[in-house]
């Protein structure tokens, strides 16, 4: 993988963690360029990681043969506009492109291209920034099977990774893993907030339900072979205050509730696609 140089347009938090992982696990730093309007966040990752800069993306995309767009979704028509020429040439066309702006398709993004070039889409999560992500990947046909492959390999440095086969289930990754941190730090701050009410010092409350959200992911990935059902079963003695709690959860539609609000993302979505 560490033949092929990878550009980064863009320098948030995204490049950050994905430029993290690479460099950890021992990616040539040589082989990777940043370009970004902001000279500080460059500096920032230069310093830090080691590798090359530039305020100018043309010459980061002149640079590389892997070209990942890691800009806002509003601001990618104008940044692809400035491209050099903006037309397709023989090395741009052999270039790979991976996109991780939610909302932007394939076939606008070769619109905003120019040309119908190879187009990865990514839809990863915020826990990419501490190597616990989950990145849902999408592959345009033009796309070969060895830079699938090498698509796979940038996102694993954030975590884990699951392809998609048709575009539109990029929208069911947002609902089930892009939006859902914030749905579990949501839960967490309700149960804080109580737990305060209850007369527990805010750190202490806080310190009790992230390690119990921690502690139920670990058995959850320690017991692949049992249903989320069956792990909920076994802390919930019938009659006992598990019980209690998941009834009083089960009369307000709590599960009811949590398909609304991945329905709603799933319609945001589609509705942020026809934005861009």
């Amino acid at each position: 993988m560490s033949d092929k140089t990878i550009a980064f347009i863009g320098a948030g938090n995204m490049t950050r963690a994905i430029i993290t992982g690479l460099i950890n696990n021992q990616f040539p730093k040589d082989k990777i360029i940043a370009s970004n309007r902001s000279p500080e966040k460059l500096d920032a990752l230069r310093d830090e990681f080691g590798v090359r800069t530039t305020i100018n993306n043309n010459e980061a995309i002149a640079a590389a043969e892997v070209i990942v767009l890691a800009v806002k979704p509003q601001l990618m028509a104008d940044v692809i506009d400035d491209f050099d020429g903006h037309q397709p040439d023989t090395q741009q066309t052999e270039k790979l492109f991976i996109s991780i702006a939610a909302g932007i398709n394939v076939a606008r993004l070769q619109q905003m291209l120019g040309f119908t070039a190879p187009v990865v889409r990514v839809m990863p999560n915020t826990p990419c920034a501490i190597g616990k992500g989950m990145s849902g990947i999408y592959a345009s046909e033009q796309v070969s099977e060895a830079d699938k492959t090498l698509a796979d390999f940038l996102m694993q440095q954030t975590g884990e990774t699951i392809w998609v086969a048709e575009e539109s289930r990029i929208d069911g990754v947002i609902a089930a893993a892009g939006s859902s941190p914030a749905y579990f730090f949501l839960f967490l701050e309700a149960m804080q907030n109580k737990a305060v009410q209850l007369g527990f010092a805010s750190e202490d409350a806080r310190k009790m339900v992230q390690q119990a959200m921690l502690g139920a992911a670990e058995m959850v990935c320690h017991n692949p072979q049992l249903e989320l059902s069956q792990l909920r079963a076994q802390v919930t003695s019938k009659g006992g205050t598990t019980a209690q709690a998941i009834a009083k959860f089960e009369q307000h539609k709590l599960p009811e509730t949590v398909a609304e609000a991945m329905q709603a993302a799933v319609d945001r979505a589609n509705e942020m696609s026809d934005l861009f």
